[in-house]
């Protein structure tokens, strides 16, 4: 991935825009934190805390910040109509 970020996916199972978006990362080998929102209400109050919102799919992109924490780069709300910028994001372009 580009610029040493690391990517968070946060996904529902019933969201086929996720679905979508978890193929083309398979389909690119694109290494991801998967975080379904469905399974563990922790990772809907990480993303409301991060996006402001419980919309999915959403792509955070981190990079390490001092002392091993993480810093937010870009969040990015949903996968087909970002496709561009995700893909920019990933080091695919």
């Amino acid at each position: 991935m580009s610029n040493n970020l690391t990517l968070e996916l946060y996904t529902r199972p019933t969201c086929s825009d996720c679905q979508a978006a978890k193929e083309y990362l398979k389909d690119h080998r694109i290494d991801y934190v998967h975080k379904n929102v469905g399974e563990d209400v922790r990772y809907e109050e990480e993303l409301k805390e991060m996006s402001g919102s419980r919309i999915v799919p959403s792509f955070a992109f981190y990079k390490s910040g001092l002392f091993g924490r993480k810093k937010l780069v870009k969040n990015v709300i949903g996968f087909e109509q970002n496709k561009e910028e995700i893909k920019r994001l990933l080091g695919l372009n």
